[in-house]
């Protein structure tokens, strides 16, 4: 099953070419932030983001993005399978 996650961004590495990375649950990965880069407020370090199959979807609050993750760990293998398919998609 793929669901979006939410991720924090934690680092813009190449804003014309809408790269960046993110970080879910302790594991870093790059992401592809050209969806979200024209949103209000534009994109910075710190936020959060819905991602799903390496590209960041939209832009999440705080609060919205623990109660999904939370909603997500519920669901025990489900959220498994998303973190790994996360660990295997673009390594740092």
């Amino acid at each position: 099953m793929c669901l979006g996650i939410p991720g924090q961004v934690v680092e813009i590495i190449d804003p014309a070419q809408h790269k960046a990375i993110a970080e879910v649950d302790g594991v870093r990965r790059e992401i592809n932030v050209g969806l979200v880069m024209g949103d209000v407020g534009g994109l910075n370090v710190g936020d959060w983001v819905l991602i799903h199959v390496g590209f960041a979807m939209s832009k999440i609050d705080e609060e919205e993005a623990a109660r999904n993750l939370a909603w997500l760990k519920e669901l025990g293998s489900v959220y498994d399978d998303e973190i790994d398919q996360f660990k295997e998609s673009s390594p740092l």
